[in-house]
């Protein structure tokens, strides 16, 4: 197992301040009306005037941290949390396909909320939290004695090898884990990991059980896998042998030069086409939310020290501050706009 807390440090500085530019937050007039504020316009509490109970639909990443998160925010704020955890992809579609009503919508990957919930069903989103892939195992892993993050190709091309990693068609876990094999095949400065023929042999070791990524721990705990593709935030949390990736497979790096590398990678599924990109969850409160005040509060949560220590506590890199697109500014809450930065573009990626 590779030492890793060299690189959560890389991470933080890297996805934080260096890679996405992030310094400084810009205010503004949020489109927030009365109600949807923990505070009345002038200070006194407006508890009285928000639901006493919220829905969220979430990537199942982010159960940890906002399982951690739900008794402190309902103790402080006198609601009901009520969450749904599933693929990105598939919580996405429960708003846009399935006709039903979320306070909050979490994703993986934030293109999900511009290019499918906005602007049909919301108008605004806020990227959080930043995350890398990884590849985990169990000490008796068929070669677990010889894994590094050096020939971590090599151990799972053997015969006797299992990698799971979840459904790319509901889960940017699953579409990442394939970019994270693609892109070992791709030349980044004049090198690559390895060839086509090792690429085929991984794709040919690899099954897609059923499940998101928060399934696969049990089912490589149980020897029905051998290794696991997923989230460093999963692997750093669980307690079982893992490896960190490369920079250049881990889709972790938020600068131009990676940005254009990841990019290479293209994953087609039945919901969809999906490009290599670096990893950026978002939040948002779709239009459709029955409690967009409740919504807002979760959003500010997680962009304040409560829910920033959280995320950290759960092996999540937090955006501070948050970021929101500066084109959809009026359009986000007061108390968002508040604890944001109003960006056109977060590093590469345009928002």
């Amino acid at each position: 197992m590779t030492e890793h807390r060299t690189r959560r440090a890389f991470l933080t500085s890297s996805a934080t301040a260096a890679a996405l530019g992030l310094a400084g937050c810009t205010g503004g007039s949020g489109g927030e009306t009365a109600g949807d504020s923990p505070t009345g316009d002038d200070g006194s509490s407006a508890s009285d005037t928000l639901a006493d109970s919220m829905t969220i639909f979430h990537a199942g990443s982010l159960a940890p941290p906002f399982s951690a998160a739900e008794p402190e925010f309902e103790s402080e704020f006198d609601v009901d949390v009520n969450r749904e955890a599933k693929g990105s992809v598939a919580s996405t579609q429960k708003i846009t396909q399935q006709g039903r009503s979320a306070d909050v919508l979490g994703t993986s990957d934030f293109r999900l909320i511009r290019n499918r919930v906005l602007p049909e069903f919301g108008d605004w989103y806020a990227i959080f939290t930043t995350n890398s892939m990884s590849i985990q195992y169990r000490e008796d892993s068929p070669g677990a004695d010889d894994i590094t993050a050096d020939n971590w190709w090599e151990v799972l091309t053997r015969d006797d090898v299992t990698i799971g990693h979840s459904d790319p068609a509901v889960d940017p876990g699953g579409y990442r884990a394939v970019m994270t094999l693609q892109l070992g095949a791709e030349e980044f400065r004049g090198e690559r990991l390895y060839d086509e023929a090792t690429l085929d042999k991984l794709t040919s070791n690899t099954t897609v059980p059923t499940g998101t990524e928060t399934n696969l721990e049990g089912q490589l705990e149980s020897g029905e896998l051998d290794y696991v593709l997923y989230y460093q935030s999963i692997s750093a949390t669980s307690g079982l042998p893992y490896i960190d990736l490369q920079a250049e497979v881990d889709l972790s790096q938020a600068t131009s030069e990676y940005a254009q590398h990841y990019a290479k990678a293209e994953v087609e599924t039945e919901s969809g086409t999906f490009t290599g990109a670096p990893i950026a969850y978002g939040l948002t409160v779709p239009s459709v939310a029955e409690a967009p005040g409740r919504g807002a509060q979760w959003v500010e949560y997680f962009a304040t020290d409560p829910g920033q220590t959280i995320l950290e506590e759960q092996g999540l890199v937090p955006v501070d501050p948050i970021v929101v697109p500066a084109s959809s500014e009026d359009a986000v809450p007061d108390t968002v706009v508040n604890v944001a930065s109003a960006q056109s573009s977060l590093g590469p990626l345009e928002l």
